[in-house]
């Protein structure tokens, strides 16, 4: 009897600022063994590199982003290709926190995704939450200086000032204003809704979930819905 291949899955969580793309993409990737893949992360990681700082390229995607806009869908479809097939040779499945943002950028992913991984092991699930809500949440939400890890206000995190998971320092981010946030939802609105029409016009099921309730209510859902 030949051995069944291991399925790696790729598990895209859509969903506009403040929904909570992030927290669970992380307790996907601890649940089903994956790599997270947080393009902000990345993109933040590549544009504060102060190796780069005199890029022309990078001071360029660095201003875009620091005013809450999109980077350059060209320069990040390029960034994240290259992580893909990085991850995909290590023999791993990913999960992706709101990426790809843009029609251009998914022109360019999804195929490569579907070549390596199949399209049958790709499934998205879309956060849903009020505006006001993601407004909310990201202008009172912190991330931890050391490990990353971004906590949502709620009665038990509000008085924290070090993170519960490292001791690390608790930090507002600069993006995270009134001002910034409401232009990224507009972004999303624009650029990132028409994203899920180009996925359904590939076959590609998109799974609803509410993002409302608190985190580890919002993954049981998207569990059960895998399961």
């Amino acid at each position: 009897m030949t051995k069944e291949k291991k399925r790696n899955f790729v598990f895209i969580v859509f969903g506009p600022p403040g929904s909570g793309k992030s927290t669970q993409a992380k307790i996907l990737a601890n649940k089903f063994s994956l790599v997270e893949f947080d393009t902000g992360q990345v993109i933040e990681k590549v544009i504060f590199d102060p190796q780069k700082a005199r890029d022309p390229l990078i001071k360029k995607q660095k201003e875009r982003f620091s005013q809450g806009k999109l980077c350059q869908p060209s320069w990040v479809a390029k960034i994240v290709s290259q992580e893909i097939k990085k991850i995909h040779q290590k023999g791993k499945g990913i999960v992706f926190s709101g990426s790809p943002r843009t029609i251009y950028e998914a022109k360019r992913i999804i195929p490569l995704l579907e070549k390596l991984y199949g399209q049958e092991n790709i499934f998205v699930f879309l956060l849903k939450v009020p505006e006001k809500i993601s407004i909310f949440r990201n202008t009172h939400r912190r991330v931890c200086s050391l490990c990353g890890a971004t906590l949502i206000y709620n009665q038990e995190t509000k008085k924290l000032t070090r993170c519960p998971c490292c001791g690390g320092e608790l930090k507002e981010r600069i993006l995270d204003n009134k001002k910034t946030i409401k232009e990224r939802l507009k972004k999303y609105r624009e650029e990132t809704k028409p994203v899920l029409k180009y996925l359904l016009s590939k076959k590609i099921k998109i799974v609803p979930i509410n993002g409302e309730p608190m985190p580890e209510e919002v993954s049981q859902e998207i569990i059960a819905k895998i399961k």
